[in-house]
């Protein structure tokens, strides 16, 4: 009998280092504040100069602005990550790290109207 409570206790212990080693996301894959955050930060930085980044910049019509790209019915995460990470004759070839490609796809998305 005396190995329930331990078991109980390893259980517990266990829950929490996985729970502290997952990257926390919210329900239904949105991402986190400071995700979205870190992507609009990147966003103005490497995008604006071509995109309306933010809602309500005026386009400079270079580029499409965020939220248009955000509400197109062919954006996910999976085909921002894609376009992120591929060659493109029109845009620069910016070299984004893997975490900052994330946190730029979760700030667009964060654009999407429900």
């Amino acid at each position: 009998m005396a190995l329930g409570p331990i078991r109980l206790l390893t259980t517990a212990c266990l829950i929490v280092a996985a729970l502290l080693v997952i990257r926390p996301h919210r329900a239904e894959g949105t991402a986190l504040p400071e995700a979205v955050t870190a992507g609009q930060r990147l966003a103005a930085q490497w995008c604006n100069e071509c995109h309306a980044v933010e809602r309500g910049d005026a386009a400079s019509g270079k580029g499409p602005a965020f939220t248009r790209i955000a509400n197109m019915p062919s954006t996910t995460e999976l085909s921002l990550k894609v376009f992120l990470r591929s060659n493109h004759t029109n845009m620069p070839n910016f070299i984004i790290a893997p975490g900052d490609a994330d946190d730029i796809v979760h700030y667009i998305l964060s654009l999407k109207r429900d």
